[in-house]
């Protein structure tokens, strides 16, 4: 999801330059199978040189808790040479003392760093790891199942591009897996591979992993996901981690790496989308420099392009392309540049600069939905401060419209909203903030919810609709002088059937006005002329001596209020 959702991640990442071997067959030996592997093999194995990954993948593990998460990751490592030999003495060595699996490995130890994990035996921070195989890079996130820790799961998931949701052969679909997958469908993952966990503990038994298939296809329909595919696995022996397992001679399909490698998820294409950057900083280091720093959400971006700076529509062009070497001649999505305009305007953080004919607006209130992450119930009219993007702005939940019931996906009416719930809301804006949906962009339709006493963040949430009634808008904009001549005769009111009301009102009593010019001995030509122009000017003069026609609710302040709604 979005810088607005994305939390610091580990040190580990910046070593993530370093690629592993995949294992290799010497010609005429006959492959082990995975659970025939023991550490004195593997420790003896060669570890060739592998080209670079021609992609990279990023994905998630997700489920209930003591699903196979964290196995399942050191597995993987395991299995694609990714464990160095040190690593491998230290798991041997913590296997004996923290290890929940007797005499053999705990790869669940190679992800679980923490202590209290160790202890407990459970994931609570998300751990990110890195392997390659020969065909592709991946970026693995292991998130807790614990109910407790869900904003992590969510956290680690606003990154991904697919997630391996794992399911406990014995237990089937908990409450957490249905949360787990509402979670990566919210956060707009389309890719899923469902992997059947603990094969070995059912005996291999295809007609569990059928039904455990069947249960968990009722709920797809609820569910965003365009690519599902199932695996029956043990994380803990290997079976159709890396290489097919003897032991489910039934399942015909690809293991859970050949998978990875080979799947194309639906993702963002940012390079296709229009230019729009919003600008995290403005760079100033002497008299004669100004410029507009951030990364470029999407589209590309090149010297003397014209761009309009959000939310005030105010047009210019750009007059140079600073990246960290210096001046370039072009930029695209994902490159951190400095611009520069040939206009002095007025930009600051959270601005937003976009091509003159983007439909990307500021507006005051959005249609979304939210995680609730906090133990202290979401009560709508709460203050509160919205950050999306690189903007924030005092923010209020105006009016919650539905709790998401976890079992159903269905809405069901709300008053309050508890923690780890999913809610619909409305929520307002103190001043009008650059949004899109999440569907057309992740940058600009992801947010967080913050606690502007304590910091604490309190919600994340995705945008799904724009209030179309308050797009903040240029007075320049064509047509905008016909729009106030119109409203100024027939009403500010929006409903037809008040303007309506206007209009008899006005006839009534122009009407009135010319027959008592006729009491009073005015011709009857007169008294016509005299009521039209009754009709056509009261409007005039109604607004040169400060009144209004209509009650007029003032720029930035919501026309209707709910039921608990802070005013």
């Amino acid at each position: 999801m979005t810088s607005a959702l994305r939390e610091r991640r580990p040190a580990e990442e910046a070593d993530a330059e370093t690629s592993f071997a995949k294992p290799t067959i010497i010609a005429g030996e006959k492959p082990m199978a995975a659970s025939e592997r023991t550490l004195e093999a593997d420790l003896a194995a060669p570890r060739p040189h592998v080209a670079p990954a021609a992609s990279l993948l990023r994905f998630i593990t997700c489920g209930s808790v003591d699903d196979g998460k964290s196995t399942l990751i050191g597995r993987l490592l395991y299995e694609t040479n990714a464990v160095f030999d040190d690593q491998l003495d230290a798991l041997k060595r913590d296997s004996k003392k923290f290890g929940t699996t007797g005499e053999d490995l705990d790869f669940a130890l190679l992800v679980d760093g923490l202590s209290a994990e160790r202890e407990q035996g459970i994931t609570i921070d998300v751990a990110y790891r890195y392997f390659s195989t020969g065909h592709r890079a991946f970026i693995i996130a292991d998130t807790p199942g614990h109910e407790q820790y869900t904003r992590n799961m969510a956290t680690g998931a606003s990154q991904a591009e697919l997630a391996v949701i794992l399911v406990d052969a014995r237990k089937g679909i908990l409450p957490q897996t249905r949360r787990h997958s509402f979670i990566t469908s919210l956060v707009g993952i389309k890719s899923v591979v469902i992997a059947i966990n603990k094969m070995d503990l059912v005996d291999f038994a295809e007609d569990r992993y059928e039904g455990i298939k069947r249960d968990y296809e009722a709920i797809l329909p609820a569910l965003g996901f365009t690519d599902v595919s199932f695996v029956p696995v043990s994380a803990k022996n290997g079976d159709n981690i890396a290489a097919r397992s003897p032991n489910m001679p039934w399942y015909r399909g690809e293991t859970l790496l050949e998978r990875l490698e080979s799947v194309t998820p639906e993702t963002f294409d940012a390079g296709s989308a229009p230019f729009r950057m919003p600008v995290q900083w403005v760079n100033r280091p002497d008299l004669d420099f100004r410029g507009f720093a951030g990364t470029i959400a999407s589209g590309s971006i090149a010297a003397g392009d014209p761009v309009v700076v959000l939310p005030g529509r105010r047009e210019t062009r750009v007059k140079a392309v600073w990246d960290r070497d210096g001046e370039v001649l072009s930029a695209a999505a994902g490159e951190a540049v400095t611009l520069t305009l040939a206009d002095e305007v007025d930009v600051s953080r959270g601005d937003v600069l976009a091509r003159p004919d983007d439909m990307l607006a500021a507006v005051k209130s959005v249609a979304a939905e939210i995680l609730w992450m906090v133990d202290r119930p979401l009560v709508p009219g709460g203050r509160l401060v919205a950050k999306l993007g690189t903007a924030s702005t005092p923010a209020s939940v105006r009016g919650l419209d539905a709790a998401v019931d976890i079992h159903s996906f269905a809405p069901k009416p709300a008053n309050v909203l508890l923690m780890n719930e999913i809610g619909r809301v409305t929520l307002g804006f103190d001043r009008p903030i650059v949004a899109a949906s999440y569907e057309e962009s992740r940058e600009f339709g992801a947010f967080i919810l913050i606690d502007p006493l304590t910091n604490e963040t309190l919600a994340l949430g995705v945008v799904r609709t724009v209030n179309d009634d308050e797009p903040l808008r240029s007075s320049a904009e064509p047509g905008s002088t016909l729009n106030e001549l119109k409203a100024l005769w027939l009403g500010e009111a929006a409903d037809p059937d008040r303007r309506a009301s206007i209009l008899r009102y006005r006839m009534a009593a122009a009407v009135l006005f010319g027959f008592v010019g006729f009491l009073f001995g005015l011709h009857p030509g007169l008294a016509m002329v005299l009521a039209f122009l009754d009709v056509a000017l009261r409007p005039l003069l109604r607004v040169a001596f400060g009144a209004h026609q209509t009650r007029h609710t003032p720029e930035g302040m919501p026309a209707t209020v709910r039921d608990g709604a802070g005013i």
